[in-house]
């Protein structure tokens, strides 16, 4: 199973993945189960950029999952779903019966004229149906590209314009802790403002009255009525698309983030196993949203090709009660666990109360992502639910990276708090100064770039290849530039310092101050707006927004809540800035260019050191900001 088992045994592979990459992951890609074989194992240019993997190969990522594993699998437990009420009945669904699910699903999306190449939406709660779309848009050769069902109608559309999707499957309502959410009424306003969609499949989850388009919509239970429970898997080549993730930049527009199915696959098999160190008739839990890159990575696609169960969880961390995730993991006795920081943090404020009636005694690994996770958190995480005996694998990776790259492996490498530690095999992480000179030994600080191509990494932004090259390869040429900072230790060990560019990281989610900005911008009485970051006890980063106003006719207060509203109206609630101050102007080179720099100091109340103000065009604007920066 390629499984690594000790700290030499890694030492070996690493060697072996950066002297002879083609040979390394031949050897791994040789554990599945392929139509055709490639032709050649690997072909790049950074400059391109243009990467592909197991060229000209042809398979399908659901045989991989099923076919291959069905004599050994079909009754395990694939998927143990937890509804968002502890008293409503879980459901263990084993490997052959999320075939026969698949299967049906895949036959329904061809009934309905859905094909290989098209384009589908995904805005589903956390529930089976979720995971079962997306195997069954695998299974067709078709391309899911899924949409966290907390983002605003205006999010939905635009994701839906830019990849001309054909179909959106969604749900009547989702259950959200206390909340009953109405996803169907956001998807029919997302769908005024578009026009590649034919047809659209809900599923009924909170039996909650909803609008019904004649011809358009139809219900989930309905459409799969008088499908067949056998279909034959569509054939793939290794770099056919397999789905698209939207993601923030630091330009206003999402990013539609491709990843194909060959490297894809492998890499996400390949570093489940290693990271978390899964064995058989373990289960294991991600408590990620299947909107998200984690969700897809390690909920669905690394566990399902490894065999494993997976945990899929529809609630949220404090409902009906902070003890939730505590109660789940005694429940199901679940081995490795894998969060947020933010929800580490948040449950962190509760104190140990809601930890005491729980033994934790099943866990063997802890697992962290989203963000840096940092030291106090870490140290709680570690002794008070690893009971300080599991390995804590803080991982570090990207929904551009499709996987894992740098983080330990559990039990094998050495824990130190707060550090991501070393690269997976096949992962040739460098430092670099910000004119692009490597920076060697240890004890150094600098911008974190990948110097060679992994099976897994992003092969372009959906429609606009361009968009891609500026974006991640043009900073550092013949270098993927993550846009993270980075500091290697005395020891080699690799900590991420996080964002150096304009793309904020809240509750573990990636958002452009533009965005934000931009959707600030819609209110009527802005004239101009500057976002930024500033430390957050519970969220990592919290939102921190400027704005130039037209106050006349609104009091502050009401602007401000007005402003709120308009944010969460067209991004999602996730997007809402926890700050919002009204300036008269904002800090500006001769230029024109927003000293951001400022405004984050002022944000993070740390004002003791703002430099030279003199070269500004409003050196004056600066003393009023600081006198009337909110107190985080």
């Amino acid at each position: 199973m390629n499984k690594i088992q000790s700290l030499s045994g890694y030492l070996h592979e690493y060697q072996k993945s950066v002297h002879q990459p083609e040979k390394f992951w031949s050897r791994i890609a040789e554990s599945f189960h392929w139509k055709k074989p490639w032709d050649q194992v690997l072909s790049w240019d950074f400059n391109g950029p243009e990467v592909k993997w197991f060229e000209n190969a042809k398979l399908n990522i659901t045989e991989n999952i099923f076919e291959r594993q069905l004599f050994t699998h079909g009754e395990k437990t694939a998927i143990i779903w937890e509804p968002n009420e502890s008293d409503e009945p879980a459901l263990h669904i084993t490997y052959k019966q999320l075939f026969d699910k698949t299967c049906q699903f895949a036959n329904t999306l061809e009934a309905q004229g859905v094909g290989k190449g098209d384009r589908v939406i995904i805005y589903m709660p956390m529930i089976p149906e979720a995971a079962v779309a997306m195997l069954a848009c695998a299974r067709i050769g078709a391309v899911h590209s899924v949409v966290f069902a907390g983002f605003s109608s205006s999010a939905l559309a635009d994701r839906i314009n830019d990849c001309e999707a054909k179909m959106v499957l969604t749900s009547d309502g989702n259950f959200r802790g206390a909340k009953n959410i109405p996803v169907k009424a956001v998807v029919d306003e997302a769908l005024e403002k578009t026009n590649t969609v034919e047809k659209v499949i809900v599923c009924q989850r909170t039996k909650a009255e909803v609008h019904m388009e004649p011809g358009r919509d139809l219900w989930w239970h309905e459409a799969i009525k008088d499908q067949d429970t056998k279909h034959k898997a569509a054939t793939v080549d290794s770099e056919d698309l397999l789905f698209i993730l939207y993601t923030s930049g630091s330009t206003g527009k999402p990013k539609g983030v491709v990843h194909t199915t060959g490297g894809y696959m492998v890499y996400s098999q390949y570093s489940f196993l290693n990271v978390f160190q899964y064995e058989q008739n373990d289960v294991y839990w991600c408590t990620a949203d299947i909107g998200w890159i984690t969700g897809h990575s390690y909920i669905i696609y690394g566990p399902l090709l490894s065999g494993a169960t997976t945990l899929m969880f529809e609630g949220v961390p404090t409902y009906p009660h902070p003890g939730r995730f505590w109660e789940i993991i005694d429940k199901y006795q679940v081995n490795q666990f894998y969060t947020a920081p933010t929800a580490i943090r948040a449950l962190q404020a509760y104190g140990l109360d809601p930890i005491t009636p729980y033994k934790l005694d099943s866990l063997k690994v802890i697992g962290s992502v989203g963000e840096p996770i940092n030291e106090e958190a870490w140290h709680w995480y570690h002794d008070h639910i690893g009971k300080g005996k599991c390995p804590l694998v803080d991982t570090w990776w990207q929904t551009e990276t499709g996987g894992i790259m740098i983080s330990p492996l559990a039990g094998i490498t050495p824990n130190k708090p707060a550090h991501a530690s070393l690269p997976l095999p096949g992962v040739q992480p460098i430092i670099v100064d910000a004119e692009g000179n490597e920076l060697k030994g240890n004890n150094v600080e600098g911008n974190l770039c990948i110097k060679f191509p992994w099976p897994s990494m992003i092969r372009t932004t959906y429609g606009d290849h361009k968009r891609c090259k500026e974006t991640y390869f043009s900073a550092y040429p013949g270098m993927y530039f993550t846009g993270d900072g980075v500091k290697r230790d005395h020891d080699g060990y690799l900590r991420i310092l996080g964002r150096v560019d304009d793309v904020m990281n809240v509750s573990g989610h990636r958002m452009g101050t533009a965005e934000v900005e931009n959707a600030i911008n819609e209110h009527p009485k802005v004239i101009e707006s500057a976002v930024v970051g500033f430390p957050h006890d519970i969220k990592g980063q919290g939102i921190y927004a400027y704005v130039i106003c037209d106050i006349e006719g609104r009091t502050e207060a009401g602007l401000i809540e007005e402003i709120k509203d308009t944010v969460r109206n067209i991004i999602g609630p996730i997007a809402k800035p926890d700050q919002v101050q009204i300036v008269s102007g904002l800090p500006k080179t001769r230029s024109g260019k927003i000293m951001r720099r400022i405004l984050r100091k002022v944000a993070s109340n740390d004002i003791s050191n703002l430099g030279d103000t003199s070269t500004l065009l409003n050196p004056e604007v600066v003393d009023e900001i600081i006198k009337g920066a909110k107190t985080n």
